[in-house]
């Protein structure tokens, strides 16, 4: 397998939108990845195609019948993405929305116990948790990650989990550390000790990572925000187990029993997670000989982390005659200079210049960052580092080692 070379590059970039300019500021290098990725121009005019479609699905039509062949073929596509053992996907109103659903049914559907989670977790996970779990009668343990790598082992969840655990909730990466955790790691512990748990993780800020496997994972929920992935705003992809789809949910009477969606959902937005399949095929051919479909997304989820984290070693360890940010005196990295579970983000501090102004100065240089705040997003992660906030610096593969010269370069006038 191949890495992402110069020229792939230009045409990796190539098929995005807005890549280096914003159409309110103008140049710009995008660094806000982790917020919203940049979107698949293919997905643009998917979404444009079928905005203008009339019919409706179900209705026996030539149009209904092709809006119900997109559909499928769109499930179909990410299940084997994301190697996906039975179960089966659908969209809703968006990410959190979907976590709170999967959620609310694994816990009303399990009775006494208990219902795990770590400190690590979106508020989307954790609020979800913490609801259901009271009216359910359960007891929702939050086991405490760890500070110092920003991230929580399979090991924490070990010795927290107790037979009678019956909902437990994973976040895949972490939207304000950019740590990973091992989800199947995690899964195997939680197993071990409760085999029938519930298990459901927010893949959210994990997926444009590549390197999905729920097979492996051995999980009964993920969910993603495709906005997140390539895609656009407006709605959220779940896959749940077949165990978890005949738990009771909300269904209309007398309609299919296997049935999770509420509504008619956008044909659209299935056409676009086809598009964002399609591109991680197409790029695990660009990086490797393999003819195997499976093959080319593990092969595009191998050079993406290649990329990524050759752009993060630039940010913190420097690149040409540029200081990286470890070696800038007031710069506080958040995870720790070399941490193995980073994925494409870096989070930092400056001593004596309030966050804020660390995005405000990065943005007037045409720079993309975001700011996280010690509030009910991100103080589970700052808290307990003492931080206020801090500023999030979050790359995808389609960025590239001149943009991190850039950056660095601000970033020796704002740290001096």
């Amino acid at each position: 397998m191949s890495q992402i070379n110069d020229t792939l590059l230009e045409e990796i970039r190539a098929r995005f939108a807005q890549i280096d300019s914003c159409p309110v500021q103008g140049e710009r290098i995008f660094f806000e990845n982790a917020g919203g990725a940049l979107t698949l121009k293919s997905a643009l005019d998917s979404s444009a195609h079928y905005a203008a479609i009339p019919d409706n699905q179900g209705r026996d039509n030539p149009g209904s019948h092709a809006l119900v062949a997109t559909i499928n073929k769109a499930k179909s596509d990410m299940a084997a993405f994301m190697n996906a053992p039975g179960g089966q996907f659908f969209a809703g109103e968006s990410g959190t929305e979907l976590l709170f659903r999967l959620i609310m049914n694994a816990c009303l559907g399990t009775g006494a116990g208990k219902v795990l989670g770590s400190t690590l977790e979106h508020p989307a996970t954790r609020s979800a948790a913490d609801r259901w779990s009271r009216i359910a009668g359960q007891d929702h343990i939050l086991i405490t990650h760890d500070d110092a790598s920003g991230t929580v082992t399979a090991d924490a969840y070990a010795a927290a989990v107790t037979p009678d655990t019956k909902v437990a909730t994973i976040v895949h990466t972490s939207p304000v550390t950019g740590m990973g955790v091992d989800v199947a790691a995690v899964s195997k512990a939680i197993r071990a000790v409760a085999p029938d748990c519930y298990i459901i993780v927010d893949g959210i800020q994990h997926a444009a990572h590549g390197r999905m496997d729920l097979t492996e994972y051995d999980v009964d929920g993920y969910v993603i925000s495709p906005y997140k992935v390539f895609s656009r705003h407006g709605y959220g992809i779940a896959w749940i187990s077949d165990r978890l789809t005949t738990l009771p949910h909300n269904a209309l009477i007398d309609g299919p029993e296997d049935n999770w969606e509420m509504g008619t959902r956008d044909t659209g937005a299935y056409a676009t997670m086809s598009d964002v399949v399609s591109y991680f095929e197409w790029l695990g051919g660009e990086v490797s000989d393999t003819q195997d479909r499976r093959g080319k997304f593990l092969a595009a989820g191998e050079a993406i982390h290649a990329q990524e984290k050759a752009l993060t070693d630039a940010m913190i360890h420097g690149t040409g005659n540029l200081a990286g940010l470890a070696e800038m005196e007031k710069v506080t990295i958040l995870g720790g200079v070399d941490n193995p579970a980073r994925e494409g983000l870096v989070s930092l501090a400056v001593k004596g210049v309030p966050s804020v102004d660390v995005v405000k100065m990065l943005n007037e240089q045409g720079i993309r960052t975001h700011l996280r705040k010690a509030d009910h997003y991100s103080g589970n992660i700052l808290n307990p580092l003492d931080m206020d906030s801090c500023v999030r610096v979050s790359m995808c593969h389609y960025n590239s080692i001149s943009e991190v010269a850039t950056f660095l370069a601000a970033m020796k006038t704002i740290a001096a």
